[in-house]
Formats: structure tokens, sequence, C-alpha cells
């Protein structure tokens, strides 16, 4: 029992957590199936690092910040028989966040686009990959306090440690000259070193509309679509098919 004890201290100040919780139970096992200490070590670190691993994704995803989880198998891809399902299960295997692309989900309002997003952030959560959910106004709202209090550049260099920027509802809310310029600003630091997703409900000739300068935005779209994965969702809203559905019903 007293080396059981200090056998625990050691695990707890050496941060061995699953360790300390299956070692017993896991020399029990070996014992009955007569398994040499190797394989039994083995057995413990493999489910420790089962359990890392585990926490880390959780930490990843909760770091993520998104609204709601959203998973691409929950997906109606039937509703939407434009969008090549193929191609999108092709870009949540992550291959555009190391080469920092951009993907671009454009469509009218209720077809899914920030259930893609997100189910596309998440993924890059899983694949061990830093990840961050903005609105478009939300992002607008922190760059202008941050640059108030004299920290954009702070902001800004703690976004380029990220590995996928999600900027959701680009189009829902035109933006001030500031607001206009601060997004500019991280968009066009964040071009080439870090992949983005974006949705928006506006077709590219109308983005003069949210940005309000026509130079402004000409710069912006073209260092968005310069390596971009654009995909168009058309066709009717889901909440609106839903609620058709059951005054139907």
């Amino acid at each position: 029992m007293e080396n059981n004890a200090l056998l625990e201290t050691h695990l707890r100040k050496l941060r061995l957590p699953t360790f300390q919780e299956n070692y017993a139970k896991f020399a029990s096992d070996a014992v009955q199936n007569n398994r040499d200490h190797v394989r039994y070590l083995l057995a413990l670190a493999e489910v420790e690092v089962t359990q890392r691993e585990q926490n880390q994704r959780k930490r990843r995803i909760k770091a993520a910040r998104f609204p709601v989880p959203k998973e691409l198998a929950d997906f109606d891809f039937s509703a939407i028989p434009s969008l090549d399902k193929a191609r999108v299960l092709d870009l949540a295997r992550g291959e555009y966040i190391a080469r920092r692309e951009v993907i671009l989900l454009v469509g009218n309002p209720g077809l899914g686009k920030t259930h893609l997003a997100i189910s596309l952030g998440l993924a890059a959560c899983r694949q061990g990959h830093k990840v961050r959910f903005w609105t478009a106004a939300g992002l607008v709202n922190e760059l202008l306090q941050a640059q108030d209090e004299l920290r954009l550049h702070r902001f800004i260099a703690s976004a380029l440690k990220l590995k996928l920027v999600v900027l959701d509802e680009l189009g829902f809310i035109p933006f001030t000259p500031n607001g206009a310029q601060a997004l500019f600003t991280f968009c066009s630091e964040l071009y080439e070193r870090v992949a983005m997703i974006v949705t928006t409900n506006l077709k590219f000739a109308d983005w003069t509309q949210v940005f309000g300068d026509e130079r402004l935005t000409a710069a912006l779209l073209d260092r968005l679509t310069h390596h971009a994965h654009i995909l168009e969702l058309v066709g009717e809203s889901y909440r609106f098919r839903q609620r058709m559905e059951q005054e139907v019903g």
C-alpha cells in the first residue's frame, strides 16, 4: 500500500492522471493474461495518449467558440442539389488549411452556409488545428474595441497563431468606414498566412453595400478569391421549408 501511495504521488507530479486511474486495473489484467511488463506499460501509455488527445480536441473545440455544434453528417445535401457533396467532403479533409486557402460559401439565408462552416471548422479542430469562429459583426466590434484600446496589433498577432478563421454572416449588416477598414486590415494580414471560411448572403458585386468603399471592396475580394474554393448554395430556405411542412402537417 505504501508503494501504491508513493506511485500515485509520482504520477500526480508527472501529470499522468489516466495512468493513475488505470495502473492497478491494468496490472491485474496483465497478471491474469500473462502479459509482460512492456505490454503492460504500452497499454497504459496508449490509454494516456488517447485520453490526452480527446482532452486536447475538447479544448480546441471550446476555444473555437462555435455558437452550436453542427456535424457534416447531419447536413441535408439532397435539399441543395447544386452543391457538390464530394467536393465538400474533400474539403473536410483539411488540405486547404495547410495551403492557407479560403472557402467562400455564398447563398441566400437559410440554406445551411453556417452549418457547413461550423462542420468544416469542427473537422479542423479534430485534425489538430487551432480554429476561431466569429460572426462578421462580432469580429468588427472586437477589432474596433482593440483599436480604441491600442491593442489592434496584438489582436491580429493572436489571430495569426490560428490555423483557420471562420467568418460568418458577412453581408447582413453594413459596416461603418472604420469597421470596414478594420476588417480589411484583419483579412489582409491573414491573407496567405491563415486559412479562412467566409459565409455571405451577398453576391460579390454587392459587397460594396457592406463595405461602402469600392476600392477597398475590390482589394478585399482580390485577396479572398485569390486562393479560394467558392461554393454557391442555391435553393429554398431550410427554415422556410420546415415551416411550410409544419403548416401542411
